[in-house]
C-alpha cells in the first residue's frame, strides 16, 4: 500500500493505492489521509457495483444517510444509502460546493465511487475551503462571515425546479412544517399550492478538523449567474422577480450578491481546485466541511454514485 500527494494551489488530494492490502488497513490509512488532507482518492478496491460500494462505505464505520430530504439538487436513490451523483447535463460543469451547506444539518463525509468512467472529462474536482477563504479579500470575507440567506420557491406539482413534495419526500404538509421548524427555516405556503423557504446560514464556519475558519456555503451556486448565460437569461424571463426562482441567494441583509464578489469567489475556486481523472472502481472520500467538490463536463457515459455519512 502506498500513497502520494497531489497539490494544486492550496488544495492537496491524497491518492492511496491499495496494492492488495487488507481492507481494514486501507480504511485506517484512508482515515489518516482524510485527517491530514481533507480528501483521499482510494484506488484499487475493485468495486464494480453499487451494492459493493455500499458494503465498503459501511465498513468505514459511520452510519449512512438514507434520505436526501431537503436537498435542492436532482438525484435518485440507487439503493439504501446510495444515490446517483447530481443529475445535470453532461455538457456543463457543476460548480464547487459543500454538500447541503444551506441546510440546518449536513453530511460529515462524502463517499463517491466511479462505476463507469467517462470518455473525457467528468472528474470530481476538490478545493480546500481554508485555502479558498484565505485567497479572498477581507471585504469579501467579512460580507460572507455575516451569513447568506438561501431562498427556495418550490412548486406544488407543476412549475420550475423541484416540487416541495419531491424536495421533502412527502405529500404531508405537516411533516414538511415540522422539518422546517426543526431546521430553523422560515417558510410560507403560497396561494397556488407552492412553498417558499428562507434559510439564513453562516457563509464561514469553524472547521472541526482543524479548528480554523473555512469557507462553507453554496452561495455562488444558488445564484442565476452560475448557469450558462443563455439558460440564465431564459430562466429570468420566466419569472416576475428573483423571489420566484426555484432557488436564489442574498447576503444576510437581504442585498443581492455583487458581480465583483462572485467573480472573486469563482477566481479562488479556479486557483485552488484539483481534478483527478476517474478510473473505474475509484472511491473518493471527502471531509465535507474541509473540502468543496464539483463535477467537470464530460463525454461518453459516466456513472458515479455517492453515499453520505
Amino acid at each position: 500500500m502506498r500513497d502520494e500527494r497531489r497539490t494544486t494551489g492550496g488544495t492537496t488530494l491524497a491518492v492511496l493505492h491499495t496494492d492488495g492490502a487488507p481492507f481494514d488497513a486501507v480504511r485506517a490509512r484512508a482515515d489518516d489521509l482524510v485527517d491530514a488532507c481533507g480528501a483521499v482518492l482510494v484506488r484499487g478496491l475493485g468495486i464494480e457495483s453499487a451494492d459493493a460500494f455500499h458494503g465498503a462505505v459501511a465498513r468505514f464505520g459511520a452510519s449512512l444517510i438514507d434520505s436526501y430530504r431537503g436537498g435542492n439538487t436532482p438525484r435518485a436513490t440507487v439503493s439504501d444509502g446510495v444515490f446517483t451523483s447530481t443529475e445535470y447535463p453532461a455538457r456543463y460543469d457543476i460548480s464547487l460546493h459543500n454538500e447541503m451547506s444551506y441546510a440546518h444539518r449536513w453530511p460529515t463525509r462524502l463517499y463517491f465511487c466511479c462505476l463507469d468512467a467517462p470518455d473525457t472529462g467528468g472528474a470530481t474536482p476538490v478545493c480546500d475551503g481554508e485555502a479558498l477563504l484565505a485567497a479572498l479579500s477581507p471585504r469579501v470575507r467579512d460580507r460572507f462571515a455575516a451569513g447568506v440567506v438561501y431562498h427556495q420557491h418550490l412548486h406544488g406539482g407543476f412549475g420550475l425546479g423541484k416540487s416541495w413534495q419531491a424536495t421533502f419526500e412527502t405529500d404531508d404538509k405537516h411533516v414538511v412544517e415540522e422539518f422546517l421548524t426543526a431546521s430553523e427555516a422560515d417558510h410560507e405556503w403560497t396561494g397556488d399550492g407552492g412553498l417558499r423557504v428562507r434559510q439564513h446560514r453562516p457563509g464561514i464556519r469553524e472547521n472541526p478538523r482543524t479548528g480554523r475558519d473555512t469557507w462553507f456555503n453554496q452561495a455562488d451556486q444558488w445564484h442565476p449567474s452560475n448557469l450558462p448565460a443563455d439558460d440564465a437569461e431564459t430562466l429570468l424571463s420566466l419569472v416576475d422577480s428573483h423571489d420566484d426562482l426555484p432557488h436564489w441567494v442574498t447576503y444576510a441583509d437581504g442585498q443581492p450578491l455583487t458581480d465583483d464578489d462572485l467573480a472573486e469567489v469563482r477566481a479562488a475556486h479556479r486557483a485552488h481546485r484539483h481534478a483527478e481523472p476517474w478510473q473505474e472502481g475509484d472511491v473518493l472520500v471527502v471531509d465535507n466541511m474541509s473540502v468543496l467538490h464539483g463535477r467537470q463536463a464530460f463525454t461518453g457515459t459516466r456513472k458515479v454514485v455517492v453515499s453520505m455519512t
